[in-house]
């Protein structure tokens, strides 16, 4: 983790007004490994629920992300977040990332099929197409905005068999507090990420605890082998490594091609699920996924230089006006 976060500090800098000078391509084997991840999380997420309560398990998962971030900024000796604005801004990404994304997203999880669950929390790409360029000025062409239509659409077909009700809605939450978590990275120009995020994943997680006493009162949680495992793989690789390298992309890239990679995440869900809960893919899948693969494919090419004609002509033509003379 600490080779790819000690770039990304640096890709970062400069961002403190909260645009992008130079918006940038995402990283393709960065984004491929985030989306993959993610998607392992829906599947840990619905083992872990085996062994402890949804708001218990979200806020352990919060809290050691956060601590151990922490920890590895602190060996690093980076520095901490100083100011009311700064200390601001990393509180309500905790709450809004953290405490709001986590609990709709693990209680979404508890009530649907894995794979319905991680489409319906993908959905970033549309979410994030009017704020993105309200706040930041990122226009959206009509190929981009076309083909995220039609991503999200094979998103529905594989999603509808699975299942709707308050899991879907809850979902749904997830990836709208999500998306407000990517929005406000772009804020965060100025602070050192790792420090940064490791505090808003403490502060969320402490938000989580406080929900969870409330609500599910003290924490029963059969400590057994494959929770442990679970909760370390969900907390390290799933949420402390993937926040800091999305964080970082979010800062350096645009958000509508860096959310049409999050199209992946449930492609990857569904195969995942399939695998180890058996949880056998409809008829419609297949033309889901291929939908969303061919959408995320268009999004991702760059977009082609157009020459105006009036500069394009008159050098096609100029031999032939020499010959005449």
């Amino acid at each position: 983790m600490t080779g790819l976060t000690l770039r990304g500090g640096q890709e970062a800098g400069g961002l403190a007004t909260g645009g992008v000078a130079e918006p940038r391509r995402p990283r393709p084997l960065r984004m491929l490994f985030i989306a993959v991840a993610l998607a392992a999380c829906f599947v840990a997420i619905r083992l872990g629920l085996r062994d402890a309560p949804l708001l218990w398990f979200a806020a352990l998962r919060a809290m050691i992300a956060g601590v151990v971030l922490v920890m590895v900024a602190g060996v690093q000796r980076r520095p901490m977040p100083s100011g009311a604005r700064a200390w601001g801004l990393i509180t309500v990404l905790g709450l809004v990332n953290v405490t709001v994304a986590f609990a709709a997203m693990f209680a979404g999880v508890s009530e649907l099929a894995t794979g319905t669950a991680a489409v319906l929390a993908n959905a970033q790409p549309l979410l994030i197409l009017l704020p993105a360029w309200w706040l930041y000025g990122e226009a959206v062409s009509l190929r981009t905005a076309g083909a995220l239509l039609a991503g999200f659409a094979g998103l529905v077909l594989v999603a509808v068999p699975g299942g709707g009700g308050s899991g879907a809605a809850l979902s749904v939450l997830s990836a709208v507090a999500i998306t407000g978590g990517t929005l406000l990275a772009r804020r965060l120009g100025g602070l050192d990420v790792i420090m940064a995020i490791g505090w808003h994943f403490i502060i969320g997680g402490a938000a989580l605890v406080i929900l969870a006493a409330a609500v599910e009162g003290p924490p029963v949680i059969a400590w057994t082998p494959r929770f442990v495992a679970v909760l370390a793989f969900l907390a390290v690789v799933g949420t402390a490594v993937t926040t800091v390298l999305w964080i970082i992309e979010a800062r350096r890239s645009r958000l509508d091609v860096l959310t049409a990679w999050t199209f992946l995440t449930p492609v990857f869900g569904i195969v995942l699920a399939a695998m180890v809960f058996g949880e056998q893919p409809t008829g419609w899948t297949a033309s889901g996924l291929v939908t969303v693969l061919a959408a995320m494919w268009v999004v991702v090419q760059p977009a082609r230089e157009r020459i105006p004609a009036r500069e394009r002509i008159p050098e096609r033509r100029a031999p032939f006006r020499r010959a005449r003379e």
